[in-house]
């Protein structure tokens, strides 16, 4: 995994909270969850909005979830494909 962008100050002793879109195979989440662990916050807790446990590779937990879905592919709600979709007011299931 690359990072391609890093945090603009330091989080030691911060309460962080990471909010993610997806919690798909967990592997981006746990990468970054250990690279801010490492780092010395007060507290590091991890919204989702949405959870795909089917599809976990790593078993990673989020604290918050919006909504628990099965093993499909959504858009809408800044969910995208190819950058388009992004902007349907509701998460749909896209069918090729």
């Amino acid at each position: 995994m690359q990072l391609t962008k890093d945090l603009d100050k330091p989080i030691e002793g911060e309460d962080v909270l990471l909010v993610e879109d997806i919690v798909d195979t967990g592997l981006t989440l746990n990468y970054l969850r250990q690279m801010l662990a490492q780092r010395g916050p007060a507290s590091l807790r991890i919204v989702a909005f949405l959870d795909k446990p089917a599809r976990r590779r790593i078993e990673v937990c989020a604290d918050y979830v919006g909504f628990v879905i099965e093993d499909r592919f959504v858009v809408g709600y800044g969910l995208d494909f190819e950058q388009r979709y992004r902007n349907l007011k509701d998460v749909c299931v896209l069918i090729p």
